[in-house]
C-alpha cells in the first residue's frame, strides 16, 4: 500500500468516526469531519478542493462548534437546568451507549431528570415535576443539536464531494 492510499483511508476514518463523534458526546465529531476533509484535500495536492473552499468548511466547522456551546449552555440556563442536570444528560448518553440506539434516545433524557432531580432534592426537597421538565428540554436541546451537527456535517461531505468530482 503506497502512503497516498493510507492518508485516504485515515481521512476516511477520520470522517467516519466524526460522524460517530456528532452523536458521541466524548468525540469533537465536526472538527475531526473537516480534519478527514482537509486531509483528503492535501493528499491530492488542493487540486480538486481548494483552499478557499476548505477555508469555508473550517469556519462552518468553527462556527458550528461555537454555536453548539453556547446554544447548549444558554438553553439549559434559560429553562433553569443545574450543571447537575448537563452532567446527567452527558452521563446518560455514554450509559445510553451501551443499549443501543434506544439508550441514545432515553439515556440523556433519564441522565437530566436525575441530574435535576439529585441537585434539586440536595436544595429544597422533591420537586420531580420541574425535574422532568427541565430533563425534557435539556434533551430537546441535544436532540436538535446532533440534528444540526449531522445536517452540517452531511452538507460539509456533499460540498466537498461535489467539488472533488465536478
Amino acid at each position: 500500500m503506497d502512503t497516498s492510499t493510507f492518508l485516504y483511508g485515515l481521512a476516511i476514518v477520520l470522517v467516519l468516526v466524526g460522524l460517530a463523534g456528532i452523536i458521541l458526546p466524548a468525540l469533537p465529531g465536526l472538527p475531526l469531519v473537516f480534519a478527514g476533509l482537509l486531509l483528503a484535500a492535501w493528499v491530492d495536492g488542493f487540486a480538486h478542493v481548494h483552499w478557499g473552499w476548505l477555508i469555508l468548511l473550517g469556519t462552518l466547522t468553527l462556527i458550528a462548534s461555537v454555536v453548539d456551546f453556547v446554544a447548549g449552555a444558554f438553553g439549559a440556563q434559560r429553562v433553569g437546568a443545574s450543571k447537575w442536570a448537563v452532567w446527567g444528560a452527558t452521563i446518560g448518553t455514554l450509559v445510553g451507549l451501551l443499549l443501543g440506539p434506544w439508550g441514545l434516545l432515553i439515556g440523556p433524557f433519564a441522565g437530566a431528570v436525575g441530574g435535576e432531580l439529585l441537585y434539586r432534592r440536595r436544595l429544597s426537597g422533591n420537586d420531580a415535576g420541574e425535574a422532568v421538565k427541565i430533563g425534557f428540554a435539556t434533551w430537546l436541546g441535544l436532540l436538535f443539536g446532533v440534528l444540526l451537527k449531522l445536517a452540517l456535517a452531511f452538507a460539509m461531505i456533499a460540498l466537498f464531494a461535489l467539488l472533488w468530482f465536478i
